[in-house]
């Protein structure tokens, strides 16, 4: 159980507010959550109360917007737009208009906060965008280093060799973050779907604290111990299998699973709800309609009961249906309904999405699972808490390396002693 917690908090790119909501769990005060889209910010308005009484939710374009009222903020958290990197996506990268990251770095430099999380897709650490990850790590190491034009998507490579320069000792400024990254799968936290993202997090370098990703609290092996070796996990669901405590691998998987526990299944998540009827809300239970139309053919074949499920997508040009279909024992297949996808990602059943089915279920395909965006909250904020003030300085970006057209905000900022950090939920 998280206690209350003086600590304080901006996003942008808030969506439907899974980061967001994970973050609150941590025990994280949010000042301002920032989105653009009209569906997804009446979503994050019908659940105002989730994220704190003084939370500001503001609908429009981070371009426009000032963050200098937020200096001092203890957290910046961003799940920048994943479609410039995702897999399935365009694959334009740093050249999609919806390449915001400068936008994210902006934000740092004007609110200095002591800490920063960025959650992308997995697809962004392919191999052809090893140099755009690099300069992502490094302008968020040294924000005080900018390009000739800061907001420029396309100037990151020409500016590379000034940030390399600045990394190997040539940045004297007091404003540098120290930078590490973490690829995470959320079946591995608690999450029911096979979902892997990438997380930067930048620790502001005169706090001297190095964040540890949240180590795994679940895994395969334990699945297959409750599964195939003590059939827990089939008498839970009042299912007769026969267990096999001499199994061949039982050795191999008590070695792996250590302490964890099993993998969260779809069945485990969705059995307990009323089964679906297409245009009839359920009494209830919120965003429980059934939606008609689900067909199975190769490629397109739906997550299985027994397994966590396939990793929810919001698609460019619609929701696509194979990620966000239920495929039953029998081999029926059928869409999920909103309330199970939001389930899948780890929402509260009081959190109301809104918007038609296709809206909602892009909103949830566009989330970070909220079990795993708490996890990673805990570690930073463990990070954040574990260290102890000492010699206060103060920090401010001299005039040359402020953003342009932006009023010079000084923070007091804390020199704090070496600590490592494991969050503990």
């Amino acid at each position: 159980m998280v206690g209350k917690s003086s600590l304080t908090s901006v996003e942008l790119f808030t969506g439907a507010g899974g980061l967001a909501l994970g973050v609150a769990a941590a025990g994280f005060e949010h000042k301002l959550l920032l989105e653009y889209n009209k569906h997804a910010c009446a979503t994050l308005r019908e659940n105002r109360s989730a994220f704190g009484p003084k939370c500001q939710i503001h609908e429009g374009d981070v371009k426009a917007f000032d963050f200098t009222p937020f200096a001092g903020a203890d957290l910046l958290a961003a799940g920048a737009p994943c479609q410039p990197f995702s897999i399935g996506g365009k694959h334009k990268a740093h050249s999609d208009e919806r390449n915001l990251f400068p936008q994210v770095f902006r934000a740092q430099r004007e609110m200095r906060p002591r800490a920063v999380v960025i959650e992308n897709v997995k697809g962004l650490l392919r191999g052809s965008l090893s140099k755009f990850v690099e300069f992502i790590e490094l302008q968020l190491a040294h924000p005080a280093i900018l390009p000739a034009d800061p907001l420029d998507p396309e100037g990151w490579e020409t500016h590379l060799p000034a940030l390399r320069a600045a990394h190997s000792g040539g940045d004297e400024s007091p404003f540098r973050y120290v930078v590490k990254r973490a690829l995470l799968n959320s079946a591995n936290f608690g999450v029911p779907q096979r979902r892997e993202r990438v997380f930067f997090v930048a620790i502001r370098a005169d706090l001297d604290a190095e964040w540890t990703p949240p180590l795994p609290t679940h895994s395969k092996a334990a699945l297959q111990l409750a599964m195939d070796v003590t059939g827990d996990y089939w008498a839970k669901h009042g299912i007769k299998r026969k267990a096999q405590p001499n199994h061949p691998h039982v050795g191999k998987w008590q070695r792996e699973a250590g302490k964890t526990a099993p993998w969260t299944t779809v069945r485990d998540v969705v059995s307990d709800l009323p089964t679906p009827v297409a245009g009839k809300p359920v009494e209830g239970v919120l965003n429980h309609v059934g939606q008609p139309g689900a067909k199975s053919y190769p490629g397109h074949t739906g997550s299985p009961m027994d397994a966590p499920g396939k990793t929810l997508k919001a698609g460019v040009h619609g929701v696509p249906g194979g990620e966000n279909m239920l495929r039953n024992v029998n081999g029926t297949v059928r869409y999920f309904t909103v309330r199970e996808a939001a389930r899948i990602q780890t929402f509260p059943d009081t959190y109301a999405l809104k918007g038609a089915w296709g809206e909602a279920m892009r909103q949830i395909g566009n989330a970070v699972p909220v079990s795993l965006a708490k996890a990673v909250a805990l570690s930073v904020r463990a990070c954040l808490e574990q260290a102890t003030a000492a010699n206060p300085i103060q920090v401010s970006l001299p005039p040359s390396s402020r953003s342009p057209r932006r009023r010079r905000v000084s923070v007091q900022q804390e020199l704090l002693p070496t600590v490592h950090c494991q969050a503990t939920s």
